[in-house]
């Protein structure tokens, strides 16, 4: 066969391939909007998951308003816990750590304006595994800070999935 056959049958088969991967109807997770017009996070507002919660609602729900007062609320987001652990998992023969699991526990809280329970207290729990060695001290502390941020970013998405799944109150309109 010649090559031009082949170049042709290739880009033959690419175009069907991408032809039978658009008619399948296959698209990207796309993030669910909230279903609050208007939210208050009662947060730190000087932390970074912070910051990344208010870009990632800005992104993702462009119908939902982050607003500075409770009371102007539809839905308060309030942290009930959010820690930050390490535990040894293993020893080397020496006596050593060999491995350490880093863990962040994440619970929060999401009431209307007056306290009323929009959704159970949920908590978010993240675990990572982190080999160790003691003479790349510095390299696994900046290993661990990335496996520690990485966990942040999934936390921040996890935690608007679970709000998008909320039920905002019902209002004296409805």
């Amino acid at each position: 066969m010649s090559p031009a056959f082949l170049a042709r049958r290739r880009a033959l088969a690419a175009v069907g391939l991408a032809l039978l991967t658009a008619g399948c109807g296959f698209q990207l997770r796309r993030p669910r909007p909230l279903p609050f017009q208007t939210l208050h996070l009662a947060m730190n507002p000087y932390q970074e998951l912070t910051a990344m919660l208010k870009r990632a609602i800005a992104a993702g729900s462009p119908g939902t308003r982050l607003v500075d007062v409770p009371s102007e609320a539809e839905a308060v987001l309030s942290v009930v816990a959010d820690v930050q652990e390490e535990a040894i998992l293993s020893l080397n023969s020496e006596g050593r750590v060999r491995e350490l699991e880093l863990r962040r526990r994440f619970a929060y809280r999401l009431t209307d304006s007056k306290g009323v329970e929009l959704a159970p207290t949920g908590q978010i729990v993240l675990r990572r595994e982190l080999t160790f060695n003691d003479s790349l001290v510095l390299a696994k502390d900046a290993e661990k800070q990335m496996l520690f941020k990485d966990m942040q970013g999934d936390l921040v998405q996890q935690l608007l999935r679970r709000l998008a799944l909320a039920k905002a109150a019902p209002t004296d309109e409805d």
